[in-house]
């Protein structure tokens, strides 16, 4: 069967109308490079255009910071966790393609980045009606671990089809993907506090990269206190994201 890209995009979109047939084409021999290619790019847009909406808050030069950063993210944690999870697999005696294995992986990206371009409207809609910037910070981040769920339950049954359907993929393997979630979730964290600010407060002057003490999850906990006492003065020092 051919693959044709754009029929396969819109599969991902509506992945659930024919799920079977599209993990089938993932993990079929058809599958080439340049549908890996094509998958990348449009991860990439989808991912700009998220994180454009994020950064618009600040600015224009925000929007576009936070839009590169956003797809850099993703490739960059992918770069350094994906070597370590692709050797594992030939250990536990996988014989599941390089291509197809980077392709399953895409798929669930671009799901995700799908269903974070459908949640515009409505970081929009709490922009203009709510303007509270530690809300939209907590609601940044929930709508990306909604998006991220729908993305690794995709991966995660079409690795599983593999194992039966396929009989290339040892069952151990689908536990230890899910280790590597974990890792890959660690690593995205801690790289995206390094990238940061993805969003700065209207009185912000606008800089690329900053500096500040704490960590991600002190940073969560800090907003949840700031909509809870919204009176509250803001620490002196630069401890948590801007």
């Amino acid at each position: 069967m051919v693959i044709n890209m754009k029929t396969n995009i819109f599969k991902v979109f509506h992945y659930y109308r024919d799920k079977n047939e599209f993990i089938k084409q993932l993990s079929g021999d058809e599958f080439k490079w340049k549908f890996v290619i094509n998958f990348c790019l449009n991860i990439i847009i989808l991912l700009f255009i998220y994180g454009f909406v994020m950064g618009i808050y600040h600015g224009f030069y925000q929007s576009i910071s936070a839009g590169i950063k956003l797809f850099s993210l993703f490739i960059l944690s992918l770069l350094i966790c994906f070597p370590t999870f692709y050797v594992i697999q030939i250990i536990i005696g996988s014989r599941i393609k390089l291509l197809n294995l980077i392709s399953i992986i895409l798929s669930g990206a671009l799901l995700s980045g799908w269903i974070l371009v459908a949640f515009i409207p409505i970081v929009i809609f709490f922009m203009l009606t709510g303007d509270n910037y530690y809300f939209l910070q907590l609601l940044h981040i929930a709508i990306m671990a909604f998006a991220s769920i729908f993305g690794m339950k995709l991966i995660i049954e079409a690795l599983k089809y593999n194992c039966e359907n396929e009989d290339i993929y040892p069952k151990t393997g689908v536990t230890i993907f899910r280790i590597w979630i974990v890792i890959f979730l660690f690593v995205s964290i801690q790289l995206g506090w390094n990238l940061r600010p993805f969003m700065s407060k209207h009185n912000e002057k606008f800089q690329i990269f900053r500096q500040y003490e704490g960590n991600f999850y002190t940073a969560i906990l800090y907003s949840f206190d700031k909509i809870v006492n919204p009176q509250k003065e803001d620490y002196k020092k630069d401890t948590y994201p801007k």
